[in-house]
């Protein structure tokens, strides 16, 4: 496609998000109303609705739901009967959440046109971007992507997660081929099934264009910090391929061996010598700039609970790449694009798309609070939604979806603050998952407490040239009373002379102390006056302990693509493999302030 035909295209494309955001609830109306049109004669709305496609009938009648009240629903697809118990279009697969944050991964259906939309928002991404950074035609982009082999439900019906799906659908594989579409990794290499193959192919590519690489990234964080984790395991065999211009023999998979053999044509010593020399530096800080250096930035997930990957980005990248942040998706429904990619991660906003699906909201505060409904599951009164084109700045919401796919008022679990408007259509900034908390006895501590408190706590290791680059979270419950555990991963900058030294005990709970001064009232108040809570425990384990976490994960059903560490452990199996890597701990030596 020709540089006019590109800008066209992209000014098409902004065009329709004004034209979306400035008619928000007209559009928020016909899509409900085009919902109850096609799934109306459904078992699950007529149980309701007996029969009625009135959006007022809809918002009296149908009630908020969580997984447990759809999930036989779509059990009963998944072993064969018809997908109009929920939607009036056949499903054609089922997607698998990650399965990382709240146990067991949960079936979502999911209709063809689904990837339509999914697709519309993906076409969004580089008109905004080019809004922000020039030349981004100019060369390539290594996005560093992975699926995940899929199963099959009781019926056929493939059950994969939904990134998986879209790498392996005609949108993705079909996709018009324009400078903005140029990726370094091969189509084959992004689909082949065995992780490890897949990043090694991924990243032998992005190092063999490592000169014509202007944007790097992957779909979170976590990802992105996990393959350069690989690359210092592995770039003198991916230099050794350069050199010889033969691919390592460990790679077996078919595909991958055709597609890189016609990437390395001929040995290319000058260019191994290149990458050897930068690689073998004692400190990889700005490793990035030194391997890719037209890079303009880093794409990836970096909000709530990615925010804790930000540092040890910007240590490898200098803080010289900024950190983008493009779109708001789940495997239930993509939601929206943040309309200012260039801003700082801490101040992240997505402007929710009002096509995208029917938006309601749970109010749950405002002025910086935020109300946690201590019953998750509890039944929420359909009068106290609150439409998308009414929610108020500064408020906390939970957010509430209907989709084409059969998802009625469901509860995706993210809680958001409105933070301003584009026209009509509200922007908001992720806060947490509701449902990540430590919990002994009446203390609740969510996912952003937590990662508010650490973030607090870890700024004591500064001054030893150490670096936080990992955490989870245990409520230890086996002694009475029950105390939270903390496991760690530091780092230490291998280009300091004082790296080596061990952090002392006396450090570590100075930490502790830290992280419990930054917990809510409750906590503190369980901590210093009923004493029903144990001091805090910091366990610091080895280096690379929580990339053996993901791999257990990974064997368990999560999938590389989605993989986010779990910022707090209920499964023995994990809690084993973190404690067997415990190398130092510490408890808090006091009582943190609690003032009545």
């Amino acid at each position: 496609m020709d540089g006019k035909k590109l800008e066209y295209k992209g000014w098409v494309a902004l065009k329709e998000i004004e034209r979306l955001t400035e008619k928000a609830d007209e559009v928020q109306e016909t899509i409900l109303k085009a919902i109850l049109m096609q799934n109306g004669e459904t078992e699950y709305l007529s149980k309701y609705m007996k029969g009625s496609k009135d959006v007022d009938e809809f918002k009296f009648h149908v009630p908020v739901i969580t997984y447990k009240d759809v999930c036989p629903y779509i059990q009963r697809i998944a072993t064969g009967e018809d997908s109009s118990l929920v939607t009036g279009h056949p499903v054609t697969e089922m997607l698998c959440s990650s399965g990382t944050s709240a146990g067991e991964p949960k079936l979502m259906p999911s209709i063809a046109e689904d990837l339509d939309r999914r697709t519309f928002v993906y076409n969004l991404i580089m008109p905004i971007m080019n809004q922000y950074i020039f030349g981004l035609d100019e060369g390539k982009a290594m996005f560093l992507y992975f699926i995940k082999a899929e199963m099959s439900t009781p019926c056929g019906l493939p059950a994969r997660t939904v990134l998986t799906s879209y790498y392996k659908s005609k949108h993705f594989k079909c996709r018009t081929r324009d400078a903005f579409n140029d990726f370094t990794s091969p189509d084959q290499a992004i689909l082949c099934k065995d992780s490890n193959q897949s990043m090694y192919c991924q990243l032998l590519s992005g190092l063999v264009h490592r000169h014509q690489v202007l944007r790097l990234g992957a779909v979170f964080a976590s990802a992105f910090l996990r393959a350069i984790s690989f690359l210092e395991r592995n770039w003198g065999r991916l230099c050794n391929d350069i050199r010889s211009g033969d691919l390592d023999p460990t790679i077996t998979d078919p595909e991958c061996r055709s597609c890189m053999s016609m990437l390395l044509t001929s040995p290319n010593p000058s260019l191994a010598d290149e990458i050897e020399d930068i690689c073998s530096n004692t400190s990889w800080k700005g490793i990035l700039c030194h391997l890719w250096p037209r890079a303009k930035y880093i794409e990836a997930v970096v909000t709530g609970s990615m925010a804790q990957y930000i540092p040890s980005l910007e240590y490898y990248s200098e803080g010289k790449l900024p950190l983008v942040c493009t779109m708001y998706a789940s495997s239930e429904c993509y939601f929206g694009v943040n309309l200012k990619p260039l801003c700082d991660p801490a101040d992240v906003a997505f402007t929710l798309l009002p096509n995208m699906c029917y938006f309601e909201f749970i109010h749950l505060g405002e002025n910086g609070t935020w109300l946690v409904n201590k019953d998750e599951e509890g039944e929420v009164p359909n009068d106290k939604l609150v439409n998308l084109v009414n929610v108020r700045l500064g408020s906390y919401y939970e957010l509430v979806v209907t989709t084409f796919a059969g998802l009625y008022r469901y509860r995706i679990g993210d809680v958001l603050r409105v933070t301003g408007f584009h026209n009509k259509a509200p922007q908001f900034q992720f806060i947490c998952r509701r449902n990540v908390v430590l919990s002994i006895d009446n203390d609740k501590t969510n996912e952003e407490d937590l990662h508010k408190s650490i973030t607090a706590a870890k700024k004591l290791l500064e001054p030893y040239d150490a670096l936080l680059v990992e955490y989870t979270s245990y409520a230890d419950t086996s002694s009475v009373p029950g105390h939270y555990v903390l496991y760690w991963e530091i780092l230490h900058d291998a280009s300091f002379p004082d790296s080596s030294a061990q952090l002392d005990v006396k450090l570590l709970q100075e930490c502790c102390i830290s992280v419990e001064e930054e917990l809510d009232y409750v906590y503190r108040r369980c901590r210093a006056h009923d004493k029903s809570v144990g001091p805090l425990e910091i366990r610091v384990v080895e280096s690379g302990t929580f990339e053996a976490l993901m791999d257990f994960f990974i064997g368990q059903g999560a999938s590389i693509n989605q993989y986010k560490t779990p910022r707090s452990i209920k499964s023995n199996a994990a809690l084993k493999l973190l404690n067997s890597h415990v190398k130092a701990s510490a408890f808090s030596p006091r009582d943190p302030a609690w003032i009545p």
